[in-house]
């Protein structure tokens, strides 16, 4: 079974684009940090490039965007194209059947530090 789970963070603004057939399709990519040691001032990473189909791929095209937190469910294949030097170079693909978007939604306006924004109910309570 080839199922993978991996949660990390929009490398840039996905690109949704439809099929010559009328399907949706969603490309991004996924950057997932890797668990080091605290010594290391800037955690290494892993990164996937996602693939998704159809509604869900329609929904990641308007709600997620670069440096957005996501989580992906789907196979991942590894995949290779030779590069302008004649160079094979290999990156990971994964299809993606389910994204949950991790991001909190923002409302008009600037966000608060952490990205989430307090809003005050009609008695100007927090």
């Amino acid at each position: 079974m080839n199922k993978a789970f991996e949660i990390g963070n929009l490398t840039k603004d996905p690109e949704l684009r439809t099929t010559p057939d009328g399907r949706a399709v969603c490309n991004f990519t996924l950057a997932v940090n890797r668990r080091v040691k605290k010594e290391a001032e800037h955690p290494e990473a892993d990164y996937f490039r996602v693939t998704v189909w159809d509604k869900l791929a329609e929904s990641c095209g308007k709600y997620l965007a670069k440096g957005k937190k996501a989580s992906v469910i789907g196979a991942v294949s590894l995949q290779h194209y030779t590069d302008q030097n004649n160079v094979i170079r290999y990156y990971m693909q994964l299809n993606a059947t389910d994204v949950e978007f991790l991001s909190p939604r923002q409302a008009d306006g600037p966000a608060e530090e952490g990205g989430y924004v307090q809003v005050e109910d009609e008695d100007g309570n927090f």
